[in-house]
Order: structure tokens, then C-alpha cells, then sequence
């Protein structure tokens, strides 16, 4: 009896060790709230109409997601996420129709030097600088998007056949990069490559990253990094931001951000330029000009209890044509938007929240055009607001 009871307690073990090594994860997310937006375009464009609906993802966008990792020994892993993004209104899938859009990667990871990955992932804009952004999760995350999410940082595009690398935290310290394959025999064609890095030093946070697409205004390559069709996902067509409003044949985005802690209050400031080449931005007809977006953007976020944060930023972003018909235009386009949120959790997975967006367009015939309002507007403002409910698992 004695050895049968010591056999048990053996394999008891074994396979609670086993199963310390080894662990899958299910997890998500639900966001879903009422919003409003006036003055959207109605039929002819200079024709405003108010607009409430039941919105999917003010904040953050609804998903779910498998997490995995093996312990290999040595202080070597294998990891891997599977993620998905879906409209919680009507049950519909994001990204394109894809099962795993948001991301998909698998790799190894280690406690010496850091994470490989191969996937589909996020760029170093996302990674590095948009944590000191409003467009963070914490924060207001898509709501507060920059104009047509031109520097990323909302990460319109993700990047498909990416190849991955982010390092352990060396004394606040970490630096990464990712190289996405355009998987075709054009291989300089629908590639992207970025890289970035961040120092964090009790309050004080920096960071600063880098971001290239080569791709094509004219036409994409199913298989590339950026890979779908404007008809299927305009918001992943070649190097198009912001919902299919830009292309161009290259895009170049440099972001930075500083940012402070002063007990339950964090201030950031964070600076993005955005530049593409031989455009197609706001209707006009592709030329070997250029369009380029300079983001200035000041935030602050107060924790007033542990369970109540409050949120305020204000962005502009100064936007240049450069060998671009100015026929639509007196001036070179520019905005000036400025967001509120509030976020009160009712627990440690679930929260309530109100949000309030409001933008100004500065320029002959320019039009404000907040990401996720649901229309541009007909004249130079915009007003946004929404509640809802948001809740984790």
C-alpha cells in the first residue's frame, strides 16, 4: 500500500511540474458603448447630418485571444499568440475578415537576451512610443488617434510574414526591432522594417522609434507585409493609413516621447513626422509629391482614486503638400483636436467610461476627420462623445 500511495504522490507531481512548465491562456476583450458625432457628411459633402449608433470598440477594439508558452529549461521559452479582433455588435470579424488579425506569431524567448518572433505583429511606433500616447490602452486607445492614424500609433496596419526581435530590460533600457517580408520575388516591394527603443528611470520615461513601409500606390501584393486589397480592408492597403484616406509608394514615420511622473499624475509629450512619398492623400491624383504630418501631442493623466482615472490631451498636427495640386486647398492642411475620458472600474476586469473629442480643421476647404467618428465631417469641426462599458477575461 505504501509504494502505491508513493507512486501517486510521484505522479501527482510530475504532473503538476509539467504543468508549471506549460501554459495555454484564454483571454480577451469587450468594448461596446453608445456614441455621437455631429456634422457627418450626408450625401453631398458640404451636408452635415448628427449621428448616434451603437459602437464596437471606442476605446479599445473588442478581441480574444490564445497565449501560450513552454518552459524549454535554461531560461529558455516557447511562446506564442494567437489574437483575434471582431465587431461586438453584429458578431462580425476585424482586420480584413481574418480569424487571427490583430496578431498571430509564435518564437522563443529568453531571460539572457530577450523575444524572436515570426508573425504577424506590431512595428516599434507601437511597441515603444505609443505607450507615452494617448492612443495607449490605458488611456483613450483609439479614440485618440493622431489624424488619420498617419504615424501608426493606433496601429491601423499590422504587419504580416514579420520577423521580430525585443530585448530584456537592461537597467530600464530595452531597444527592438522587426523586419516584415514582402514574400515575393519583388522583394524590395510591400516590405516594412522598424526599430525602437525605451528608457525608463523611475518617473522619467523616453523613448523613440522608427518605421518604414515600401510599398505601391497603385496596386498590392497579396502576399506582402502589408497584404490586402483596398476593395477587401481599406485600412490595410499598402501603406494607407487611417482607414484607405492616404497611400503613396513609401512611407516614413519617426515618434519620440518623454514623459513624468509626479505622484498620481503622468505628463507626455510626444512628437511623430510622417512622410509619404509619391502620394495619393485627400482625393487628389498620385504624383511623385509628397504628403508629410507633423504630430504634436501633450497629455496628462490623473489617477483621482484608485479606481477613477481622468484623461486630457490636446494634438496638432501640421500637415505639408509637397509637389501636390493644391487645387482643394488655399493652405497647407492642419488640425488641432482635443480629448477627454473618463475611466471608472467597477472591478479589476470591468470599467465604465465617457468619453468627448472635439476637432478643428485650419486650411481653405479642409474638413475635420477624427479616426473612429464614423464619417468625416462636412465642415471644419467635429464633435464626438460616447459611454459604454468595458470589461476583460
Amino acid at each position: 500500500m505504501k509504494k502505491i500511495s508513493i507512486a501517486l504522490a510521484v505522479s501527482a507531481l510530475a504532473a503538476s511540474a509539467a504543468h508549471a512548465q506549460s501554459s495555454v491562456t484564454l483571454y480577451g476583450l469587450i468594448d461596446a458603448g453608445i456614441a455621437y458625432t455631429n456634422n457627418v457628411q450626408n450625401g453631398a459633402p458640404s451636408h452635415g447630418s448628427s449621428r448616434v449608433a451603437l459602437a464596437s470598440g471606442n476605446i479599445s477594439g473588442s478581441r480574444f485571444g490564445l497565449r501560450g508558452a513552454e518552459d524549454l529549461g535554461g531560461g529558455l521559452k516557447a511562446i506564442f499568440v494567437l489574437e483575434n479582433g471582431f465587431n461586438v455588435n453584429n458578431g462580425t470579424l476585424g482586420q480584413g475578415g481574418r480569424m487571427f488579425g490583430r496578431q498571430a506569431y509564435v518564437g522563443l524567448s529568453t531571460n539572457q537576451y530577450g523575444t524572436f518572433t515570426m508573425g504577424r505583429q506590431y512595428d516599434s511606433m507601437v511597441d515603444f512610443v505609443a505607450p507615452l500616447s494617448g492612443t495607449a490602452g490605458t488611456f483613450g486607445d483609439s479614440g485618440f488617434a493622431h489624424v488619420y492614424d498617419n504615424d501608426n500609433l493606433q496601429h491601423t496596419v499590422r504587419f504580416s510574414n514579420s520577423v521580430k526581435f525585443a530585448s530584456v530590460d537592461y537597467a530600464g533600457f530595452k531597444f527592438g526591432g522587426m523586419y516584415a517580408f514582402s514574400n515575393s520575388t519583388s522583394f524590395a516591394v510591400d516590405r516594412a522594417y522598424s526599430a525602437g527603443a525605451s528608457y525608463n528611470n523611475g518617473p522619467l520615461r523616453l523613448a523613440a522609434a522608427y518605421l518604414q513601409i515600401n510599398g505601391s500606390a497603385a496596386a498590392s501584393t497579396p502576399a506582402g507585409a502589408v497584404n490586402q486589397s483596398v476593395a477587401a480592408d481599406p485600412s490595410e492597403f499598402k501603406t494607407t493609413a487611417g482607414g484607405g484616406n492616404l497611400t503613396a509608394d513609401v512611407q516614413r514615420t519617426f515618434g519620440a516621447g518623454v514623459g513624468y511622473t509626479f505622484g498620481p499624475a503622468a505628463v507626455n509629450f510626444v512628437y511623430t513626422h510622417s512622410q509619404y512619398q509619391n502620394t495619393s492623400a485627400f482625393g487628389l491624383t498620385p504624383t511623385n509629391g509628397s504628403t508629410h504630418f507633423d504630430n504634436y501631442e501633450l497629455n496628462v493623466k490623473y489617477a483621482l482614486t484608485p479606481a477613477l482615472s481622468l484623461g486630457l490631451m490636446d494634438t496638432f498636427t501640421n500637415g505639408h503638400l509637397n509637389g501636390v495640386s493644391r487645387s482643394n486647398f488655399s493652405s497647407d492642411p492642419k488640425w488641432n483636436q482635443v480629448n477627454a475620458i473618463a475611466r471608472y472600474s467597477l472591478s479589476k476586469r470591468t470599467e465604465i467610461y465617457g468619453e468627448a473629442m472635439y476637432q478643428h480643421a485650419i486650411g481653405g476647404k479642409n474638413t475635420a476627420v477624427m479616426y473612429n467618428a464614423g464619417g468625416n465631417s462636412a465642415t471644419s469641426n467635429q464633435v464626438m462623445g460616447a459611454v459604454g462599458i468595458l470589461t476583460r477575461f
